[in-house]
């Protein structure tokens, strides 16, 4: 949606891969900021975003971005969190929202907050929505339309800060809920880092079946397979951290993960049939809850495109020798 009046003013992006870029196309869309000033690590990334033109200014550093900003979103792997708000802590303007967009809260909060001035307000984020994509070209607008944003602030931060960080959110489509970090951290390792750890672990143990062929593996990749390679072709750095800064919860998960497996595993062995329906009838309707919420697409196989039926010659009409 298009606002009447921006929310920001200046909006500082560290980091410009597929969240930070797709921020900067919303932000501009929607208006809630009135100009945006971006910064990455490498010169080609920089260059990048220039020619992209999603941004009003791209500078070289991360001090120089956060110059003058009332909105400073650091874009960038959970684990370089900390080493970047000791970098820009002294250079933030006086009452200015500090925020991040980490998949892991309760790290970037103990990281990043003791870095950081009172006379700013520092609110965590996570706008769970991505692509298997990254980089600057894989952004685009309407990535967080009807996805959601949870928001983590500390105990003691500013209500109205908040909110303002809200409203950010949900000019840029996004539904916004807020929580405890931790409670975050539980919640996001059950419905997003584990599974990409099962991904990242099936993809990693059809590579390495010395009686199925690479080729094999890929031509007869079914549906199930085929959406695990998309999850495990995510950024190998964005969750590496992930795994190390949230691996208490994760782990919790992924005991929970294994009781369940060894039940299953049981089922089958003992041709238990009953069980077996029981359980996916139970987690099919998991499938439902999704759809219902609009969380994702009804769409026959999952909205993928299909290519037309091959044109082939018209047959002769059938003859035997009878005729």
């Amino acid at each position: 949606m298009t606002i009447q009046k921006p929310i920001y003013n200046r909006l500082a992006l560290i980091g410009t891969g597929l969240i930070g870029g797709s921020i900067a196309r919303a932000a501009r869309a929607s208006g809630a900021v009135k100009s945006i000033v971006a910064t990455a690590r490498s010169p080609e990334t920089r260059r990048r975003v220039a020619e992209l033109g999603f941004a009003d200014q791209v500078v070289e550093t991360n001090i120089a971005a956060v110059e003058g900003a009332d909105l400073v979103i650091v874009s960038i792997p959970v684990g370089a969190c900390g080493p970047v708000a000791a970098e820009i802590g002294p250079y933030l303007a006086q009452g200015a929202t500090v925020s991040d967009v980490g998949s892991v809260k309760k790290s970037v909060l103990d990281d990043m907050a003791p870095h950081l001035p009172p006379h700013v307000h520092f609110v965590p984020a996570h706008p769970v929505a991505g692509t298997e994509n990254s980089g600057p070209d894989a952004g685009f607008a309407e990535l967080f339309v009807n996805r959601w944003c949870i928001l983590t602030p500390p105990e003691d931060a500013d209500a109205k800060a908040v909110e303002r960080l809200a409203d950010f959110w949900t000019a840029l489509g996004a539904n916004v809920e807020t929580m405890t970090a931790s409670h975050h951290d539980l919640v996001l390792a059950i419905t997003s880092h584990l599974p990409h750890l099962i991904a990242y672990t099936i993809v990693g143990t059809a590579n390495e079946l010395g009686e199925v062929t690479e080729s094999e593996v890929l031509k007869f990749s079914a549906g199930g397979f085929r959406d695990f390679t998309r999850i495990a072709a995510s950024d190998p750095t964005m969750w590496r951290d992930i795994f190390l800064t949230n691996k208490n919860a994760v782990l919790e998960m992924l005991g929970e993960f294994q009781e369940d497996l060894s039940q299953l595993t049981r089922a089958i062995r003992r041709g238990d049939g009953e069980a077996l329906f029981d359980h996916f009838t139970r987690t099919r309707a998991i499938r439902r809850g999704i759809l219902q919420i609009g969380q994702d697409s009804a769409a026959p196989d999952f909205g993928r495109a299909h290519g037309p039926l091959p044109t082939a010659p018209i047959p002769a009409p059938y003859s035997s020798d009878a005729d």
